[in-house]
């Protein structure tokens, strides 16, 4: 298999068309490797960090030519690549080392096995469907974000709890708190920023809705609609996709396929 005919596997799954009209998947640097058998390191944010642990793994001998990343490179245009530039740089380092850049990112939200799938199932959800269909006649079970029910009901403590254990967060924030012990049945998730499909979820009768960089306000906005808002933060609630995504490589029959240790979730608190 070569790079080409992996990335064509998987655009098939998670079509760079499907992005919002705002991102920018798909390459973001191909420095002349998709003839080339795959070794792909994935992330959730190339960052310079991440650059450096591939050109060290290379350099140990992994067959390292592709960072398969979450979060695009490129963001909001690009004017300029200049030395010094944290872009600028990584594009350099992808050229001189022969490490190619691929970015899936709202394409990947959407589908099955994407951001949002993977913490239903790992949040055991049943009968689950998108909060908001993106292709509703298409493909209904396209979306953004996952609604579904508990095996059981529980309490919201026991809930707060299950998401420490299974993501790991640093620090887990929630609103309201009027009753630990309020049955959650039904419960709502979306990888990343989704505090703006509150309204949307609200809708699907959820009780709860986990995700991620929810503001004062958006913590309000909840409250008065009864609804629960659990933050787990942006990074432990997308890199169990990534996780995923280094099992699916490995099924499509590319050799090394590994998960970063230097990817970042950037926010650190104090114990």
């Amino acid at each position: 298999m070569t790079i080409k005919a992996l990335i064509e596997a998987f655009e098939d799954w998670a079509s760079p068309s499907w992005q919002e009209s705002w991102d920018n998947c798909g390459w973001q640097v191909e420095p002349g490797v998709l003839s080339q058998a795959p070794g792909v390191l994935v992330c959730l944010t190339p960052t310079l960090a991440v650059m450096a642990e591939a050109i060290a793994l290379k350099n140990q001998g992994a067959p390292i030519n592709l960072i398969f990343a979450h979060h695009p490179l490129i963001f909001g245009g690009l004017s300029a690549v200049v030395a010094g530039d944290r872009v600028g740089d990584m594009i350099s380092a992808a050229i001189a080392h022969k490490i190619g850049i691929y970015t899936a990112h709202t394409n990947f939200d959407q589908v099955a096995n994407g951001t949002a799938d993977v913490l239903a199932q790992l949040l055991h959800l049943q009968n689950v469907a998108p909060i908001t269909a993106t292709a509703p006649q298409e493909d209904p079970a396209r979306g953004y974000g996952r609604v579904g029910t508990l095996p059981k009901a529980e309490p919201l403590y026991g809930l707060l709890q299950r998401i420490e254990t299974v993501l790991t967060p640093p620090k887990v924030l929630y609103s309201p708190a009027a009753d630990l012990q309020q049955p959650i049945e039904r419960l709502a998730v979306l990888g990343g920023s989704g505090a703006s499909y509150i309204s949307a979820v609200v809708q699907t009768g959820a009780q709860a809705y986990l995700t991620a960089d929810c503001k004062f306000h958006q913590f309000q906005q909840s409250r008065d609609h009864g609804l629960v808002l659990i933050d787990a933060g942006h990074y432990a609630t997308e890199r169990p996709a990534c996780d995923l995504l280094v099992t699916w490589f490995k099924a499509q029959g590319v050799g090394w396929a590994q998960l970063s240790q230097k990817d970042e979730d950037f926010r650190q608190f104090l114990a």
